[in-house]
């Protein structure tokens, strides 16, 4: 199966009162961990999807990364637009796979079992969609097969991303993971406090060293 994936790293960071995707932890900033975390799990392209500061983010990327396989775009109505709009940006650039994982940018230390889990999920079940759960609940990031991209660019009514997956609900398969990185994200001060102390942790060190 031929993976790819899409960070959607274009909003104000208004909650967090400073700049999130630039922000460090630990020896790198958040948007490289959540780049990391993707390619490190077998992605063959990432796409991010920027608005707020976008060159400032491409200026500080670039380099770093293959260019055929990181891939940047605008969301130029950030400020006025949803995640799905991010997303549909995002797919529109998407070289052709079997299916495509989405990660908001905050979201530094998913682990790469979580991904292996949802591809191998995905090849048993044949779903269109799908997703990791923690205590039954469902936690990012979703797989999705490139044969919902028709339905996702077209869709355009009320409830956004949410009711996007209401509309698969019956074609998604979910995986139960251990993975605290799908609970933490970098919405507010704190949430980032939580990020650093558990990316300090000697168990997520021996993840690391285990990827």
């Amino acid at each position: 199966m031929k993976v790819n994936g899409i960070i959607l790293a274009a909003g104000l960071s208004s909650r967090m009162k400073a700049f999130k995707p630039l922000l460090k932890l630990k020896e790198k900033t958040i948007i490289e961990h959540s780049i990391d975390s993707m390619f490190n799990a077998g992605v063959s392209q990432v796409i991010v999807v920027l608005g707020y500061r976008a060159e400032e983010v491409e200026a500080f990327l670039s380099g770093k990364y293959n260019s055929s396989r990181l891939i940047f775009i605008q969301n130029r109505r950030y400020s006025e637009t949803d995640m799905l709009t991010s997303i549909k940006i995002g797919i529109s650039v998407l070289n052709t796979c079997d299916a495509f994982y989405i990660l908001p940018g905050d979201m530094p230390a998913i682990h790469i079992s979580t991904f292996t889990v949802l591809k191998e999920a995905m090849c048993r079940t044949d779903a269109m969609v799908a997703f990791p759960t923690i205590d039954g609940k469902r936690k990012h990031p979703p797989l999705i097969s490139w044969n919902c991209i028709d339905f996702i660019l077209n869709f355009n009514g009320e409830g956004g991303l949410r009711e996007v997956w209401k509309q698969f609900e019956g074609l998604m398969v979910t995986a139960p993971v251990e993975d605290f990185g799908c609970m933490l994200d970098a919405d507010t001060k704190l949430d980032y406090d939580r990020l650093l102390h558990y990316m300090d942790r000697e168990i997520y060190l021996k993840q690391l060293t285990y990827i």
